[in-house]
């Protein structure tokens, strides 16, 4: 299993972290102690559930609801009342046309006028290098005052950049500061990380069901890694109730997102009936899916399904290949090495220029797993 890492990706002018987490275990391993001043445990469950059931009486209240169901994306929290919604400004535009400079200069206009998402598009133009010379610091503090601002996309970035250090100086404390505030406004991706820390115990008390709340909150909103995570907390019962229809559950709406590592495991599940019933004609395609994006482990599977016959014709060459890839990228596998040397000459010559020119291309355009 890969480990998670981290990567600060402003879609549509919002600014997500995603810890991508490919499995519990080792994704606990990694998550360092950011937070040490916490704060009550009451105050950080996620607080947008409970206000469409305080609006449900009230007849006036309908129309607002409406409205907020044409808000920002599954991926993207809604921002706080009073900030501009990302992708409605000319500052926006130009950026998602590439005109950094325009975007830029839109933006600090914008920013004169105490617009909180102004200040978070010119912290990421900083904090990226786009169109300017890279500057962490100076990124740092249009972020922060894009925080002070009310922007809940501005509160996670500072966060991102508070943990590591880049720009300021690490601050553990004022990390986890912005990663609650941003949780508390329904921001997918830091109730996400928050779920990781309860789990673990690490800058948090440890706390399982609190864990498996902000996971599965994230989950919810569509964050891939939260799916995958929660699929494995109904396998192992951490947290919740073990149930394996729902750990197939997650895990498939994780796999249909492209995520490789729940691609693999979900087509083994399918292989297996664990939880759901056995579809090898669909087993085969996340198989495939996973195997391309350059996951060894499904590599290696789809060697043996190849040699065994399983949900595809038998067939030497094909076994080969991906079992020559799946050795490129460091997996074991004695039993097939020995199917494979036992080819006609011809046929393993074959099967390494195909394995080859596979890697190679990868190379050119690497897949993401």
């Amino acid at each position: 299993m890969r480990s998670h890492i981290f990567s600060t990706t402003l879609m549509a002018g919002a600014a997500c972290l995603f810890v991508q987490s490919v499995g519990i275990s080792n994704a606990m391993a990694e998550t360092s102690s950011w937070m040490q001043n916490d704060k009550p445990a009451t105050k950080t469950r996620p607080q947008t559930k409970r206000k469409p059931a305080a609006k449900k009486p009230q007849a006036k209240q309908k129309p607002a609801a409406k409205k907020q169901r044409k808000q920002p994306s599954r991926r993207s929290a809604a921002a706080p009342s009073g900030t501009k919604k990302a992708g409605n400004s000319a500052a926006y535009i130009a950026f998602d046309q590439g005109k950094f400079l325009t975007a830029l200069k839109l933006a600090q206009e914008d920013a004169k006028n105490g617009d909180a998402a102004a200040h978070t598009l010119i912290g990421r133009i900083y904090g990226e290098g786009l169109g300017v010379s890279r500057d962490t610091a100076t990124a740092a503090k249009w972020y922060t005052r894009g925080a002070e601002l009310g922007d809940v996309n501005a509160m996670f970035a500072l966060g991102v950049i508070a943990a590591e250090g880049r720009g300021v100086k690490k601050d553990k404390g004022a990390a986890a500061e912005m990663f609650e505030q941003a949780a508390r406004l329904g921001h997918a991706e830091a109730n996400y990380n928050l779920g990781l820390l309860f789990l673990n115990g690490t800058g948090k008390p440890e706390n399982h069901y609190r864990a498996a709340q902000h996971i599965k909150y994230a989950a919810e909103q569509g964050v891939a890694a939260a799916q995958y995570d929660l699929s494995a907390l109904y396998q192992k019962g951490v947290g919740v109730d073990p149930d394996a229809y729902e750990a197939s559950r997650w895990i498939r709406l994780a796999a249909e997102q492209g995520m490789a590592a729940a691609q693999y495991d979900y087509a083994v599940m399918l292989l297996r009936g664990r939880g759901l019933k056995q579809d090898m004609h669909k087993a085969l395609g996340f198989m495939r899916n996973a195997a391309d994006k350059g996951i060894p482990g499904a590599q290696n599977r789809l060697a043996h399904m190849y040699a065994e016959g399983v949900a595809v014709k038998k067939d030497e060459f094909e076994m080969a290949k991906w079992r020559m890839i799946a050795k490129s990228g460091g997996l074991a596998d004695d039993a097939m090495d020995k199917k494979v040397a036992g080819l006609p000459n011809k046929k393993r010559l074959e099967a390494e220029r195909a394995a080859v020119d596979w890697q190679e291309r990868r190379q050119v355009n690497p897949l993401t797993p």
